[in-house]
């Protein structure tokens, strides 16, 4: 079966207990760079899980422990899961076909569901997270895939020109140095520009404006900050159309 986390990653997860699994986590070297096998593809390794928290709060390990005849083995999704006070886990499925659970199931169809609904699951922190919050950053995660609503989209795609700017080369040193020079030398003007940008969008979304109408008010109103309350009355005047 799969656990599917924040990230959008999959990994194998056994019903069963299971001597060999692991979660597979990528090898890095002491500076931090990727270790690479002979074929070029990163190493990789399988490393434990943490343990997570029963209902009463007391911690538990999803491995046996030492001196059981499965001493280190993955205890597997049922046996966790009736730990968990779901004692009809072992009699579930595995996972139902494709991830694709029912809707109307209420999280009881197959114990891939159900440990996906655990706050241990739903709540995994990030690398990203854990990282920045160790040093006492607050990490904002803005919305996936849409440029407009994501100003930091807008800097890559700037450094993306610079970089096409810059000499063809063969060395992997060269290439690493020319992406960190394209990305330092985005001017904080156009930072500014792409943050303004994005928030000129949300404004045009929240007064219910689609994608079509946005484009068109945000071109109207370049100069302000946020868009009138009537934006949507103008609409009727320039025959916009309502739908994409």
């Amino acid at each position: 079966m799969s656990v599917k986390f924040r990230c959008n990653y999959y990994f194998f997860t056994p019903k069963s207990p299971s001597a060999t699994w692991g979660v597979p986590q990528t090898i890095k070297d002491a500076n931090g760079n990727i270790v690479l096998r002979p074929d070029r593809k990163p190493l990789k390794e399988k490393i434990p899980m943490a343990k997570v928290r029963l209902p009463n709060g007391n911690p538990q390990s999803l491995y046996f422990p030492n001196g059981h005849p499965k001493a280190r083995f993955f205890k597997g999704m049922a046996q966790i899961l009736v730990k968990h006070g779901y004692v009809n886990a072992p009699k579930l499925c595995a996972e139902c076909k494709d991830f694709k659970c029912s809707t109307d199931s209420r999280g009881v169809c197959c114990c891939c569901q159900l440990m996906y609904i655990q706050p241990e699951f739903v709540n995994v922190e990030s690398h990203l997270e854990t990282s920045y919050h160790a040093q006492s950053f607050d990490v904002i995660f803005l919305p996936k895939f849409h440029c407009e609503l994501n100003f930091i989209e807008q800097c890559w795609g700037f450094a993306k020109q610079l970089y096409q700017m810059k000499d063809q080369s063969s060395s992997e040193e060269v290439l690493k140095c020319n992406v960190i020079k394209s990305l330092d030398a985005i001017p904080m003007e156009s930072m500014q520009h792409f943050t303004m940008r994005s928030a000129r969008f949300i404004d045009a979304y929240q007064k219910g404006l689609n994608g079509t109408q946005a484009t068109w008010a945000i071109k109207q109103y370049h100069g302000h900050h946020v868009l009138p309350q009537t934006i949507l009355d103008e609409f009727d005047c320039h025959a916009l159309p309502s739908t994409y």
